[in-house]
């Protein structure tokens, strides 16, 4: 079945960085285009960034543009988020999915900046 594992989260000083990894199984990661979720307690998950499925279209929310990275390594099943200056307002869970269609939510990865 359809899983994600998502990892690399973690407590960041203001400025910081991380890098989120997602492991997907169950279907042909390869040919889709994928994307980076986040969700506050309470409120409806938004999108961050997605990647094409070859990696040459991508988006990125207005408010991590310029400080986010979205990457993807069809070979391993694993779709990338670089977060770089990281500052309060990120913290969040953060959960990977397809970008139509999302099914099967994983475990999703907090990420908290605090100083």
């Amino acid at each position: 079945q359809v899983q994600f594992v998502e990892s690399g989260g973690g407590l960041v000083q203001p400025g910081g960085s991380l890098r989120l990894s997602c492991a997907a199984s169950g279907f042909p990661f390869s040919t889709y285009t994928m994307a980076w979720y986040r969700q506050a307690p309470g409120k409806e998950r938004e999108l961050v960034a997605s990647i094409s499925s070859g990696g040459g279209t991508i988006f990125y929310a207005d408010r991590v543009q310029g400080r986010f990275t979205i990457s993807r390594d069809n070979a391993k099943s694993t779709l990338y988020l670089q977060m770089n200056s990281l500052n309060g307002e990120v913290t969040d869970v953060y959960y990977c999915n397809k970008l139509v269609a999302p099914t099967t939510w994983g475990q999703g990865t907090q990420v908290t900046v605090s100083s």
